[in-house]
C-alpha cells in the first residue's frame, strides 16, 4: 500500500496510527498538498490527504480510508461492534475530523506554522487569540465532557475515534497549545494514554524529519526514521492553492 501524504498532517497521521496498529505494511509519499503535482490533482481531486493505493484502488479522505482498513483488514478493528457504539465512533471521528480539524489545523497550526513558512504569510495574532483563548477551550469542555476516564472510548483498545481526537490537538500541540490537565483533567489524561501507545508513538518520530529538516531532506530524514519512502512521488518543488486554502 502506498499513502500520499504528509505525517504531520492529522489526517494522515490517523490513518498511519491506523495502520501501525494493523501491523500493515505501506510505503509513504509525505507531500503536503500545497506541493502536490498535476497527477496528484488526479487522484484527490480536492487536493486533500490522505490519498491510499492499494493495487488498483484509490481511496479518499480518511475516514472512508480507515474504514476501508477495518473492513479489508478486520483483525485488529478500530471501530467498535454494534451499530450504536459505531454510530457514536463515527460521530466523535467527525467532531475530530471537521470541528478539530477546524480550529487546530486551519485556525491555529496553518496560520501559525505553515503560512509563514511556505507563503511568507503572517499570522493574524487576534484570529490565533481567538482560537486559543474562547474556540479551542470551548471545543475541549465537550471532550472533557465525553473523555473516558480510563481506557479508551470503547474500552480498552484505541480506536479511531480516539485517534480523530488525538491527532489534530497534536498539532495544536505543535503551534504551541494543548489541554490544561487542571481545567480537563481526563481530557489530558486520555491524550496521555494514546500519546505512549506505540503505534501512536511511532508517529511523532517522524515529526522532526519534517519540520525540522529542510524540504530537499526530509525524503532523507523519514527513511532515516525507518520509513519506507516511495520511490516516485506526486510532489512538486513549487506551493500552489487547493480548495482548502484560505
Amino acid at each position: 500500500m502506498l499513502i500520499v501524504g504528509s505525517p504531520v498532517s492529522p489526517y494522515v497521521r490517523k490513518i498511519l496510527a491506523i495502520l501501525h496498529l494493523k501491523g500493515l505494511d505501506y510505503e509513504l509519499d509525505p507531500i503536503t498538498p500545497f506541493y502536490g503535482n498535476d497527477d496528484f490533482s488526479k487522484l484527490s481531486p480536492l487536493r486533500r490527504i490522505p490519498v491510499l493505493i492499494d493495487g488498483d484502488l484509490v481511496v479518499n479522505d480518511s475516514t472512508v480510508i480507515a474504514e476501508y482498513l477495518d473492513e479489508a483488514y478486520p483483525d485488529v478493528p478500530v471501530l467498535p461492534d454494534g451499530p450504536r457504539e459505531r454510530a457514536q465512533a463515527r460521530w466523535i471521528e467527525e467532531y475530530g475530523d471537521s470541528r478539530l480539524g477546524d480550529l487546530c489545523i486551519w485556525g491555529l497550526f496553518f496560520p501559525k506554522v505553515v503560512a509563514p513558512h511556505v507563503f511568507k504569510r503572517p499570522p493574524d495574532e487576534d484570529a490565533l487569540a481567538k482560537v486559543t483563548n474562547d474556540d479551542l477551550p470551548e471545543a475541549i469542555d465537550w471532550i472533557e465532557a465525553h473523555a473516558p476516564a480510563a481506557g479508551f472510548l470503547f474500552g480498552d483498545s484505541v480506536g479511531v475515534a480516539d485517534l480523530a481526537i488525538a491527532c489534530p490537538l497534536r498539532n495544536a500541540a505543535i503551534a504551541g497549545w494543548t489541554p490544561d490537565p487542571a481545567r480537563w483533567p481526563k481530557t489530558a489524561a486520555w491524550l496521555d494514554r494514546i500519546a505512549a501507545l506505540p503505534c501512536y508513538a511511532r508517529t511523532m518520530t517522524f515529526e522532526p524529519a519534517i519540520l525540522a529538516t529542510r524540504a530537499d531532506g526530509r525524503r532523507a530524514a523519514l527513511e532515516a526514521a525507518g520509513v519506507r519512502v516511495a520511490q516516485q512521488s506526486f510532489g512538486t518543488d513549487t506551493p500552489r492553492a487547493s480548495i482548502m486554502l484560505r
